[in-house]
């Protein structure tokens, strides 16, 4: 029996596919119907078809009208026909046709198999795209497939996920059959799965994974900057004044970051730990240099941090990389200036300057600075090379000094 036929061979291949019967049974109904409306045209609304899997059947009815003269024998019936099969029927009384699934031909079979090809693919796409949806913002594991000049391909759950060069960790090296661990960025119709390594999300869910008192909520990450693969800051926030955040964080002997150090290759993170003052949190968030002066304006959420002048490279980090990481976590705009600039402008004199030692006149100042001889411990551990430069004798010298130290009295 052919219906029997086609439903096993299906069943067969349904089952290598991991294609359930209820969603078996709707692809056999789409096919049949399919075939009806390639035969008797997209327009015919009057057929119907019922799989009943169990019993192996297939059942294609054809509604039609019983009338005294056939216009269109696809919906009409004439009444003498019609009463060979029911002898009480009258004209305008539906009937009801059965349609042997064989009178579709011999080739229904093959052709059939295609049809569910097809509509198992479109199944596992629809099956692929609403498992990552649910897997949003989640951490997933697969194995490099293909690698790109854009993208690399991962493979996971019989799936096969894009990693843009955009979402990539910079000194990443991808090689193929690898595992790799990234966040479920975005999924796409398609279906097209995007993960990230980069993003701030993943950083996050790996503090969750490695520091069970986040997820238990005892430990809340309250913001998070990366330059992916170079810098990384969080700030971390204890509800238990027993428990410090910064040292869960780290974990015994460094422990925890480590193992997330590592999953980032070398990703270096200062952690954090979070006050509701600003200045701290400010001071904090840009170490390693430290401030020598905050000026805050927290209703515009500014900040000018004064540094010494050897500290402001320190501050402000690789290309504005570190002054600009605060600036994230911490939601201030920062600027920075160097002490010597910051005193000049508000007319500042530092004790320790040149400018300080009334002595010292403005052309003696101007090409002692020239020679990066600025404070007084610059003159003091400079001699050989003041009594170098033209103008600058022995005497001179000596007068200078004393005036330093004539200074150093009176204050």
């Amino acid at each position: 029996m052919i219906s029997k036929d086609i439903i096993d061979a299906f069943s067969d291949l349904a089952k290598d596919r991991g294609v359930d019967r209820t969603s078996l049974g709707t692809i056999v109904e789409e096919l049949f119907m399919s075939l009806v409306h390639k035969k008797y045209g997209l327009e015919r609304e009057n057929f119907s078809v019922i799989a009943n899997m169990e019993k192996g059947e297939i059942e294609i009815y054809q509604e039609k009208v019983v009338v005294e003269e056939v216009v269109d024998d696809v919906e009409e019936i004439h009444i003498d026909n019609a009463r060979k099969i029911e002898k009480d029927l009258e004209v305008g009384d539906p009937f009801i046709e059965i349609i042997n699934p064989e009178d579709f031909g011999r080739r229904l079979i093959n052709t059939g198999k295609q049809f569910l090809a097809h509509a198992i693919r479109n199944i596992e796409k629809q099956s692929i795209f609403e498992y990552f949806e649910e897997r949003l913002g989640t951490i997933v594991t697969g194995h490099v497939n293909q690698i790109q000049r854009e993208n690399v391909f991962v493979t996971c759950e019989n799936a096969e996920l894009m990693l843009p060069k955009s979402e990539q960790i910079v000194n990443d090296r991808y090689r193929r059959g690898e595992s790799l661990r990234a966040i479920v960025l975005s999924v796409s119709t398609g279906p097209e799965v995007v993960i990230s390594r980069s993003s701030n999300n993943f950083l996050l869910k790996l503090f969750e994974m490695e520091v069970p008192e986040i997820e238990d909520e005892i430990i809340e990450v309250r913001a998070i900057s990366r330059a992916p693969g170079e810098r990384s800051k969080v700030v971390v926030y204890s509800s238990d004044v027993r428990v410090d955040a910064v040292g869960a964080c780290v974990g015994m002997r460094g422990s925890r970051i480590q193992s997330i150090v590592r999953e980032l290759n070398g990703e270096k993170i200062d952690i954090i730990n979070f006050s509701d003052q600003p200045e701290i949190l400010l001071t904090r968030s840009i170490a390693p240099a430290k401030p020598l002066n905050l000026l805050l304006d927290e209703d515009n959420s500014y900040a000018l941090i004064v540094f010494d002048d050897d500290e402001i490279a320190i501050a402000i980090g690789r290309n504005g990389q570190n002054i600009r990481l605060a600036s994230d976590v911490t939601g201030y705009t920062i600027d920075t200036i160097k002490l010597s600039d910051y005193n000049a402008q508000n007319g500042i004199i530092d004790s320790n300057s040149l400018a300080s030692v009334k002595g010292v006149s403005e052309k003696q100042l101007s090409i002692l600075n020239e020679n990066k001889i600025v404070t007084k411990d610059d003159f003091k551990n400079s001699k050989d090379e003041i009594l170098s430069i033209k103008g600058f004798g022995e005497k001179t010298y000596e007068k200078l000094l004393l005036s330093m130290k004539d200074v150093e009295v009176d204050a």
